[in-house]
């Protein structure tokens, strides 16, 4: 893969990107923790983001084979991804730097694996037609549906997504080019749909840190 922007869609429909500063860095407080800075990005919204500073618990360092990029990347934009989709992350234009614990919350302890909660395929394939279309629309180009990360968060394999791929380039929606795709005319021209999709999630999620706020 290139290192293209990668668009990550929540299950409620927002389009996301993440810019994580690696690598991990030991806490000079005296305390015992890794902590890594990174920046969540609404992307297709007037600059609005969540600045969050990901502190790794001790269980988790104990369960991860290395604190690099290619072993804890794509659980790291999981977990934040299910922050978002449980409306924990905030975004704003500016703001300061928010704490989030990367802890096992998501790690099965008894089948040594990261859970995210496993989605329908209904729900898989939807996810996998907004993000065709806000890969399309947000930076161009195929967007990778075989990537690891995406099976993790839905709880399925690679294999699996590619299959429900498959039945959306049967409805014309996207072409596939291995185990990437292309958005077709049709996928673009439920762009009202996406967006209204995108608009919704937001305003759900506004609505309940304003609620929080009182």
């Amino acid at each position: 893969m290139t290192n293209r922007k990668t668009i990550y869609v929540t299950l409620a429909g927002l389009p996301l990107s993440f810019h994580l500063e690696w690598p991990f860095r030991k806490s000079t407080s005296g305390a015992d923790f890794f902590f890594l800075h990174a920046d969540v990005l609404l992307e297709n919204s007037p600059g609005l983001h969540a600045p969050v500073a990901v502190n790794l618990s001790a269980t988790v360092r104990e369960v991860m084979p290395a604190l690099e990029a290619k072993d804890a990347e794509g659980p790291i934009i999981n977990s934040l991804r299910k922050e978002v989709d449980h409306k924990q992350i905030e975004f704003v234009k500016s703001g300061k730097l928010v704490p989030m614990n990367f802890s096992s919350r998501h790690w099965d302890f008894k089948r040594s694996k990261w859970v995210f909660g496993r989605a329908s395929d209904e729900e898989i394939s939807r996810m996998l037609a907004r993000k065709v279309y806000w890969q399309a629309r947000l930076v161009g180009g195929t967007a990778w549906l075989g990537d690891p990360t995406e099976a993790l968060y839905v709880e399925t394999t690679p294999a699996h997504v590619l299959e429900l791929a498959c039945k959306l380039e049967d409805q014309k929606l996207i072409k596939l080019e291995g185990d990437s795709a292309v958005a077709e005319p049709t996928l673009m021209d439920r762009a009202e749909q996406f967006e209204s999709d995108m608009r919704t999630a937001l305003e759900e999620l506004e609505k309940k840190h304003a609620f929080e706020r009182g």
